[in-house]
């Protein structure tokens, strides 16, 4: 039996309208993690959303750590997924990794995109020379190895410190189920994917307007992060949300969707 794209990726399209919006999910999560932008942006938009291999309802037969070794693999899903729905021309908005999926998946194929919101997204996490990316080796390192030696109990730690907020908890709590959902070998194979790329050289190959999207205090993505991306994007623009924490569109949703939407409308 041959699983398509979107039976892989469980793909769901939502509304009607002449441009589509993809919503494209971050780590730890699945195409829920959306759940308070869909209805809205689907009220004059076409819809799609899909979960990453690996991730919510997606086909986990179609998962091998050979086949997905970096975020390309995942951007070629997506390709995969629009030539599938024959949808070209869209507006692209990725949270945290999907960020790059969606760069990476733009600079091959730019007929498929019209634009590019980027939420919280970073093209390296790990420090280096003139470039804060928010994290040491050492870092790194401990997160692995918590990862591996209690996958629980670090989900359960990591969930609060991602999601800020502290003064709702709740956001937490979901995060954490979210995480706790995930395969733990997988969630670490993403995780390496994911905290060891570097796709600075990947920026200035952008051709589309590009909207970044960043919290004023992101424990996963600084704001000095931000900057870079509007800074080596060409026709990028950042817009620094009224926000903290790396799940704005859980944080401060209707803040997300006028950005989303206000950008879509624009020439």
């Amino acid at each position: 039996m041959v699983i398509t794209p979107s039976q892989r990726n469980h793909a769901r399209l939502l509304g009607e309208g002449a441009s589509t919006i993809v919503l494209a999910h971050g780590f730890g999560t699945d195409q829920t993690a959306w759940r308070h932008q869909e209805l809205a942006l689907a009220e004059d938009h076409r819809v799609l959303l899909f979960d990453h291999v690996g991730a919510g309802r997606s086909d986990l037969s179609a998962y091998s750590p050979r086949r997905y070794q970096s975020l390309r693999s995942y951007a070629i899903d997506l390709l995969d997924l629009l030539e599938e729905l024959a949808l070209e021309d869209v507006i692209y908005v990725g949270h945290s990794m999907s960020g790059m999926i969606g760069v990476l998946a733009a600079n091959e194929e730019p007929r498929r995109f019209r634009k590019l919101v980027l939420l919280g997204a970073s093209p390296r996490y790990l420090d280096d020379a003139d470039y804060e990316g928010g994290f040491k080796r050492a870092d790194l390192d401990g997160l692995y190895d918590a990862m591996q030696t209690n996958y629980h109990a670090w989900a359960s730690g990591f969930a609060p410190i991602v999601t800020g907020n502290p003064d709702k908890p709740g956001l937490a709590r979901d995060f954490a189920a979210s995480l706790m959902a995930l395969r733990p070998d997988i969630a670490l194979t993403v995780a390496h994917i994911i905290f060891e790329s570097d796709h600075r050289a990947d920026l200035p190959k952008v051709t589309l307007p590009t909207l970044v999207l960043q919290s004023q205090a992101d424990i996963a993505v600084p704001t000095a992060v931000g900057h870079y991306l509007a800074g080596h994007i060409p026709r990028a623009e950042l817009r620094l949300l009224d926000a903290t924490g790396h799940m704005p569109h859980w944080s401060a949703p209707e803040q997300v969707t006028r950005a989303i939407l206000s950008f879509a409308a624009s020439a």
